[in-house]
């Protein structure tokens, strides 16, 4: 593809960046969030706005950084403010507890991966305070059984759901959710191996014997309110995790 294409795409991500640093879904921020008091809507919520989130900060952050390292030349300026705009964003809204939220699917472990591998794209240290935070967040609701779960209340309530997967998963833990959580975990290479593990050994003993993984409970949402189940997260994210466990955090740490 020729250069030029990836120019306009560049261009494209630095005109979306919102004036807090993140970046909403498909245009820029052009309103208040005292907007939601005249939401007509009895079923949505957070809607008056395209408000700007850490999926969507964490995915723009990624292409910016790898255009960079492709492009250095190309609004050397521009590119690179928007990325350190877009990492203090992401720091801007990590909760006290280490967790983000997260709006398109259930939801901190979702938003936690987004938030750690953002905020690594846009270059933090491996060993700074915020990754840290958000690997402590994610150790502290492993479950016994080596999993993580949440269900569709962390979206509504906007709290982590304390019963997690208990009635649509195996042991208040579900594949999906396990699977961002040690994606997060060994992007930012956390030391506690033994941790890793039994996620890691939790994904492989739940896999069926044909090779898929069982449908769970609702693991995606929109609009704060609206679950939505996407069949193929079942697969991907085990499959990616794993994957990453092996070729990736395995030969770092030895384990």
């Amino acid at each position: 593809m020729e250069d030029q294409r990836y120019y306009d795409a560049c261009n494209v991500l630095l005109t979306l960046q919102n004036s807090d640093g993140g970046y909403a879904t498909y245009e820029n921020n052009r309103g208040y969030a005292w907007y939601e008091w005249l939401n007509p809507s009895e079923v949505f919520g957070d809607i008056m706005i395209d408000y700007s989130y850490v999926e969507c900060t964490n995915a723009s952050i990624g292409a910016l950084a790898t255009f960079h390292e492709a492009y250095p030349d190309h609004r050397t300026f521009e590119v690179t403010r928007a990325i350190a705009r877009a990492r203090q964003f992401l720091l801007d809204i990590q909760r006290p507890d280490g967790s983000w939220y997260g709006s398109w699917g259930c939801c901190f472990t979702y938003a936690s991966w987004f938030g750690v591998e953002g905020l690594l794209h846009a270059g933090e240290p491996k060993n700074s305070a915020a990754i840290k935070k958000g690997c402590a967040f994610l150790l502290k609701h492993q479950n016994e059984n080596g999993g993580w779960g949440e269900d569709f209340t962390s979206c509504f309530n906007k709290v982590y759901a304390k019963d997690g997967m208990k009635l649509l998963g195996d042991g208040g833990s579900g594949v999906v959710c396990t699977g961002w959580a040690l994606l997060a975990l060994m992007a930012a290479e956390c030391d506690d191996t033994e941790a890793v593990k039994r996620g890691v050994a939790y994904l492989m003993k739940r896999q069926l014997p044909d090779g898929d993984w069982p449908q769970e409970g609702i693991s995606g949402v929109f609009n704060r309110a609206c679950g939505i189940t996407y069949t193929a997260y079942r697969n991907v994210f085990p499959i990616w995790a794993i994957g990453r466990y092996h070729t990736e955090y395995q030969p770092t740490f030895k384990c």
